[in-house]
């Protein structure tokens, strides 16, 4: 039907006004108008778009609260990573920092930074393209989040259109979802009058209201987002700070923080952390610290990134809340690796903000120290506000019939000898794959995301098929059936045969992974990568010795020792024949050479590639040593344009970046 012309005005003058109330009301705090106006005229809309549903648009606030339920959150890689930050907790770790940044800088003079609060929450990237919000992915991994658009629609302070000038083609804001101090009281008043279990903190109940599967329910719980940063954008170039960069934020209409500054120096830095912990309780939200930033984008770029984290950054860790409590037992963990982990377990106490019932006490070397014994009164902390530890022993309070603890010479998992390494502080299980509880974390560990990448094979369903006497090693997993599966409880026929689907495909991987899923001590994905790109084939990593080891990048003399021990143990040798012989197998590295004509070079692919998709091409060049970007600047040192390629070909035409075409790629690669 056509819709007049004057009622298509009308509903679009009244979502523009109900927009910049919301703005107003939620991020401001300086509304304009009394609730029974602000409401009669979102009835009014609501009745526009019920009789014309053509009018309905995405940024409608109407919209804000979805429909039906989803049944599971779908998975959102980020364009660009999102990045953790490094932490520092005191003032001579901020002047280590501050330091390197200046040396990596090659200048004595002081920097200039952002300062934020570090806010308790859950991070969070908001995609718009052409102003309209369109999509909203948690961290998740840092590579894959979950895609939670629905959920955030429903926070009055994102706003659904971009506002103002100089709205970008396509930007990614990123941010922190918080709980508000004064919503969570009144959410957990209401949760205690219902009959339901309150939330322990601000964070763990904006996490918890982020993830409902039914954005009605999130629409109900009193979150708010703030905004620290930019992930990919596209059509325009952001100022030249960060500083600039969040007030074009505010212009667009996201809500920033009101303590943002900037400041000078570490004595800058100093000062505004000792302010803003001052200002701690009086603040609306839950922080944890304060992150520091260098100001000018251009010194982050130079800076660049360490795999998880950027140089240009680092989070300020505010002192644990600490309490005192009694310690119960001391009881002993078997971790993946077979390292014996001491355990207190103490009367419940509530620190920083949750209910702590176990601190780890790390080593024997840690216990003697402290000299924590059962039945000792010590003072708890959690460290970094995240994990429980013991600071002190209160000996003013020990009874007189408590015992030294020492670790028992036996695993009390699987009674093999414990074994301690002279110079480290940690003893060691030493029956390997043969202790159940390293077998369990082995084999989880081995199936990881990050690993095999098995779906369907969960932490619990591991422990059931070891239980069970199913499995005894990863290389069995390939082996089970769907009748084996199926008989299990709680696991239909269904299921079952979707896990056989899932190890099925499992088996077609890479090396790096491969590498990674051995568990092979001090062995990340960063140095599994370095391993595969250097030796390129099992049988060559085998038998290399630790020399030929160190000289590789990101390859110390203990990384080193840990790989070619790994590899002399028989087990573990027999473990990977036979995990070949069923079946897993990987197409062969490419070696990063030095002396590639890529090596170094910055290239940015956009538009849709014929012969290979975009992660295969970006995973070939990096193995050719390029650095791959995800947008255009005058670092840039190729573009490869595929078709339908947009702003980002248009932006290096403007820049006078190279433009080459797919067929070039793929003789690059070849």
């Amino acid at each position: 039907m056509t819709i007049p012309t004057d009622i298509q005005l009308q509903a679009s003058n009244l979502r523009d006004i109900i927009n910049r109330f919301n703005h107003l009301y939620y991020v401001t705090d300086n509304p304009e108008v009394t609730d029974s106006e602000y409401d009669r005229l979102f009835k009014q809309l609501q009745q526009l778009e019920a009789h014309y549903p053509e009018l309905l648009t995405a940024d409608s606030p109407t919209q804000r609260v979805g429909g039906k339920a989803l049944d599971k959150f779908s998975q959102i890689t980020h364009a660009l990573p999102m990045l953790s930050l490094d932490n520092v907790f005191d003032a001579d770790d901020l002047h280590a920092f501050d330091q390197r940044v200046r040396d990596r800088l090659n200048t004595t003079n002081i920097q200039t930074y952002a300062a934020e609060p570090k806010l308790d929450g859950l991070a969070i990237s908001i995609r718009y393209e052409q102003g309209i919000l369109v999509q909203a992915a948690t961290r998740g991994d840092g590579t894959v989040g979950e895609d939670v658009t629905e959920n955030v629609r429903t926070i009055q302070s994102v706003p659904l259109k971009l506002t103002g000038d100089n709205v970008p083609d396509v930007v990614e804001i990123r941010g922190e979802i918080v709980m508000p101090k004064a919503g969570f009281e009144a959410l957990n008043k209401q949760q205690i009058a219902d009959n339901k279990k309150p939330f322990v903190n601000p964070r763990n109940a904006a996490a918890g209201s982020l993830r409902q599967l039914d954005s009605k329910i999130t629409a109900r719980r009193p979150l708010a987002m703030y905004c620290y940063g930019v992930g990919e954008i596209q059509g325009i170039d952001l100022p030249k700070t960060h500083h600039e960069t969040m007030q074009q934020l505010a212009q667009w209409g996201c809500q920033i923080s009101t303590e943002l500054q900037q400041v000078t120096g570490v004595d800058g830095c100093l000062s505004y952390i000792k302010q803003l912990g001052e200002q701690r309780n009086a603040l609306s939200y839950d922080i944890d610290g304060v992150v520091l930033k260098i100001d000018d984008i251009s010194l982050q770029q130079r800076l660049g990134f360490v795999s998880r984290a950027p140089r240009w950054a680092i989070a300020y860790k505010f002192p644990a809340q600490q309490e005192m409590t009694i310690v119960d037992d001391i009881e002993i963990q078997v971790g993946r690796t077979g390292a014996l982990t001491p355990v207190a377990r103490l009367q419940p106490v509530f620190v920083g903000g949750v209910t702590v019932s176990n601190a780890t006490l790390h080593n024997q070397d840690e216990i003697d120290r402290k000299d924590v014994r059962v039945g000792d009164t010590v003072i708890v902390r959690r460290a970094g506000d995240v994990i429980p530890e013991v600071v002190q022993v209160v000996l003013s309070k020990r009874p007189d019939n408590t015992v030294k603890f020492t670790i028992p010479t036996q695993c009390p998992i699987c009674q093999s000898e414990v074994e301690r390494v002279e110079g480290e502080a940690i003893a060691r299980c030493s029956g390997g794959l043969y202790c159940p509880a390293q077998r369990k974390e082995a084999i989880k560990h081995f199936a990881s995301r990050k690993a095999m990448d098995i779906d369907g094979l969960g932490d619990k369903l591991v422990e059931v098929l070891v239980d069970e006497g199913l499995i005894n090693d990863p290389a069995d997993l390939f082996q089970l059936t769907t009748d084996q599966l199926s008989a299990l409880e709680r696991m239909g026929e269904k299921s079952a045969a979707n896990l056989v689907a899932s190890l099925e495909a499992a088996k077609q991987t890479k090396f790096a992974r491969f590498l990674f899923a051995l568990g092979i001590r001090e062995v990340g994905e960063a140095t599994a990568r370095s391993l595969a790109s250097h030796f390129l084939t099992l049988d060559a990593l085998e038998v290399a010795d630790e020399q030929a080891l160190i000289e590789i990048e990101d390859v110390g003399p203990i990384v080193a020792h840990h790989v070619v021990t790994f590899f002399h143990q028989s087990h573990n040798r027999e473990v990977i024949e036979r995990l070949l012989k069923v079946g897993i197998v990987w197409p062969e590295e490419l070696k990063r050479t030095s002396d590639s004509e890529l090596s170094g070079k910055t290239i940015v692919l956009t538009g849709t590639l014929e012969q290979l998709s975009r992660s295969e091409a970006k995973e070939k060049l990096l193995a050719l040593g390029a650095k791959v970007a995800g947008s255009v600047s005058k670092n840039t040192d190729y573009v490869v344009a595929g078709r339908d390629a947009g702003s980002k070909l248009n932006k290096a035409e403007t820049l006078g970046v190279t433009v080459v075409d797919e067929t070039t790629l793929i003789n690059w690669l070849n």
